[in-house]
């Protein structure tokens, strides 16, 4: 397969950024709080990231564990969020929100977007909790800027949902599947060849990139083995 693939590689700090950058990572996801899966980071550090590196940064807008976007001065603070990231230089984000049935929480999604002026964006794992995927893509499908999906197919992780990983590739093109799939979550390189021949090209990584734990960086010769093996 000719099309190099996208490598994502989430990033904590700046020293994650320069080691992830100087493995081969194409992109680095920002985020703050690994314990409760990854919030929006203070812009301060984005900022000194963006000055450290010169990869594409997707910023998280997340303020709480879980998928709820919260109360109605919770959206608010979101926007807030995304406003001041967007003055700070952010030009490519990754959020996501459900409603308590699964199905997504277009209000706050499209109170966010309206922030972005256009901006690409990543839909995150949420989609891998959702009551119905495809009809969560379909009522996302004409918003401005989303161009990924971040999914493992499932909740559980790449293991179980590799088959709709698999039947979502499949319809690339069709009505709500134009995003790009962006394989992460419990992902490890023996599901690289597969999902390659799928025709899948966007990988993203956290844990992998870090073989002695959250509690230390990124490893750039971690990151490394993973560019090659996507080619």
């Amino acid at each position: 397969m000719s099309n190099r693939a996208l490598l994502e590689v989430i990033a904590l700090d700046v020293e994650d950024a320069v080691a992830a950058r100087a493995g081969g990572a194409d992109r680095l996801e920002l985020v703050t709080d690994m314990a409760a899966d990854g919030l929006t980071p203070p812009r301060e550090t984005f900022a000194a990231i963006r000055a450290a590196v010169d990869i594409p940064l997707r910023v998280m807008l997340r303020r709480a564990d879980g998928f709820s976007a919260g109360s109605a001065e919770d959206v608010e603070r979101l926007v807030a969020d995304a406003r001041a990231l967007r003055a700070e230089g952010a030009d490519e984000f990754v959020l996501g929100f459900l409603n308590p049935d699964g199905s997504p929480d277009l209000a706050a999604v499209e109170a966010v977007v309206a922030e972005l002026d256009g901006c690409p964006w990543t839909f995150h794992r949420a989609i891998d909790r959702a009551g119905d995927r495809d009809r969560l893509r379909k009522a996302l499908a004409g918003l401005p800027g989303l161009d990924t999906y971040l999914t493992a197919g499932a909740a559980g992780g790449v293991d179980e949902g590799l088959p709709v990983l698999l039947a979502e590739a499949a319809r690339a093109g069709a009505p709500g599947y134009e995003q790009r799939i962006l394989v992460g979550g419990g992902l490890v390189l023996p599901h690289v060849p597969g999902l390659r021949e799928a025709g899948i090209d966007g990988f993203h990584i956290g844990g992998a990139a870090r073989p002695s734990g959250w509690g230390h960086p990124v490893s750039p010769s971690a990151v490394a083995d993973w560019r090659a093996a996507l080619g």
